[in-house]
């Protein structure tokens, strides 16, 4: 996903003047070409990922639209603060692109893994998260954040990917299979795995690349036909807590119901 990011990203700049690319070290490589095509627009900060988002924030607000990447423990952990008043508290909105969540990268120990990273931009008002299954997903996810006007956008690239894209629209979650007994919520590169655990069980599949706004609608719908609702996802649990119980069953709660929703778990035992 990351290679198809950069070469994508590297077209926008030469299609839309408005856009730049913000790096901090890591992916510079991918961005070689379009550096020395638009040396204005493509600017690294060098290890410096509070710098790396406020530049961001600072491109912003002349009118800008930037492209903001490095890996999810750097951009979303440790620039937060600058996430939230660089972009938030001035009220203007880039695309951030991060590499790596959860535990993507394994040898680069704890500072490079960031299972909490979607449940931290959760936090914020106005941010739409993308957590893309194939680097197809990816691009068509990227060019719609690319274009969306000034809005905030947060886009999850991971090193893992389903076998096949699926035909996925913003926004909303797709039907991959009906059931009556269940539904199950995949999100992102979590499908086919979902798809292999469910083999033999009368359950609906929702994928989902798009995780904030949650499609309550959909989500609510196919419910209606089973008692249980779980959900699968490549980051940290806790983001539950951001789906409010009215707005998922949509204020109705006329039959027992249940929810399960793992993700992956934050852990660090010191050596």
């Amino acid at each position: 996903m990351r290679e198809r990011f950069a070469s994508t990203a590297s077209r926008l700049l030469d299609d839309d003047p408005r856009l730049a690319v913000v790096l901090a070290e890591i992916g510079k490589d991918g961005f070689a070409d379009a550096g020395r095509t638009h040396p204005d627009r493509v600017i690294n900060v060098g290890i410096r990922e509070q710098l790396l988002v406020g530049v961001g924030g600072g491109l912003a607000l002349t009118g800008m639209r930037p492209i903001v990447h490095t890996f999810a423990s750097f951009l979303v952990e440790r620039a937060f603060e600058q996430v939230k008043l660089d972009f938030g508290h001035q009220g203007v909105g880039g695309v951030l692109v991060s590499a790596a969540g959860s535990y993507d990268w394994p040898a680069g120990g704890f500072t490079h893994m960031a299972p909490g990273d979607v449940a931290l931009m959760d936090t914020l008002d106005g941010w739409t998260v993308h957590v893309p299954g194939h680097p197809d997903e990816a691009e068509a996810l990227l060019r719609d954040a690319a274009a969306a006007g000034d809005d905030s956008v947060y886009v999850r690239l991971s090193a893992h990917a389903n076998a096949a894209p699926r035909d996925v629209a913003p926004g909303r979650f797709l039907t991959v299979r009906e059931g009556r007994d269940g539904v199950v919520v995949a999100v992102g590169p979590m499908l086919d795995g979902v798809l292999a655990a469910v083999e033999g069980l009368d359950v609906t599949v929702l994928y989902a690349t798009t995780v904030r706004p949650f499609d309550g609608a959909r989500a609510t719908g196919r419910h209606r036909r089973g008692r249980r609702r779980y959900g699968r996802r490549p980051y940290g649990r806790r983001t539950r807590r951001a789906v409010p119980r009215g707005h998922v069953d949509g204020g109705r709660e006329r039959r027992p119901r249940r929810r399960s929703a793992p993700g992956a778990r934050a852990r660090h035992r010191p050596a």
